[in-house]
């Protein structure tokens, strides 16, 4: 099977494995999933979304946040983890938005890239949860992982990998795609044991035969 065979393969499954899959980060607004990704740096999605509605409550606006406290906002996102670093992009990324968008949060990748301490990946998640916008693909560490697992593509490189997603998955399932494989990373692919031999992408899966055949995949009794 090519590649390009695999990926429509997939597109079509997916959908029917996952049909509820959306991004995890609690949000209501496009600032807040900003936030929210800025946050979910190196954390979990439930581990922020503890954090995120007493912030929230706490700084309602960017010029909220473009004001706050460096060491209050700090005390409040510790959990999180790299919070000196964290509070430094959101107040940055924050005062930008305040001052050259009118207090709204960007729709261009170019604008969201400008903006202190957003990359690719949180500008993509903020296009497209926020604004529905499929400029690209989210690649996290689950999607990276799968996407080689699934044999799409043979690249480490986030901005690469994504790359090569780009040419073999329809634009309009782009921001849905990251969701299908972070959902899949999370409930049966695993970075450590997958579980191939429950695994409803077992049969498109390059990778699974050869987990289960080396004893790399989660057995059966587990």
């Amino acid at each position: 099977m090519t590649r390009p065979e695999r990926a429509r393969e997939l597109v079509a499954l997916l959908p029917r494995v996952y049909p509820d899959a959306h991004c995890e980060l609690d949000f209501k607004t496009p600032l807040q999933l900003l936030v929210a990704t800025i946050l979910s740096a190196q954390c979990t999605d439930k581990r922020v979304n503890l954090v995120t509605p007493a912030l929230f409550k706490s700084y309602r606006s960017a010029a909220d946040f473009a004001a706050a406290d460096p060491a209050q906002l700090e005390k409040a996102i510790q959990s999180t983890g790299f919070f000196r670093s964290k509070a430094k992009s959101i107040r940055g990324a924050a005062a930008t938005i305040e001052k050259e968008h009118d207090g709204k949060v960007p729709q261009t990748m170019a604008e969201l890239n400008a903006l202190p301490g957003v990359g690719r990946k949180t500008a993509n998640v903020v296009l497209g949860n926020a604004f529905h916008k499929d400029e690209g693909i989210v690649v996290d560490t689950h999607v990276g992982r799968l996407s080689e697992r699934l044999g799409l593509t043979k690249q480490t490189d986030a901005v690469k990998i994504e790359n090569d997603l780009m040419k073999l998955i329809p634009r309009e399932h782009w921001t849905n795609w990251s969701h299908w494989l972070i959902w899949h990373g999370r409930r049966r692919c695993y970075a450590r044991k997958p579980d191939c031999h429950n695994c409803e992408l077992l049969r498109l899966c390059p990778s699974g035969p050869r987990f289960i055949r080396q004893g790399l995949a989660r057995s059966v009794l587990e």
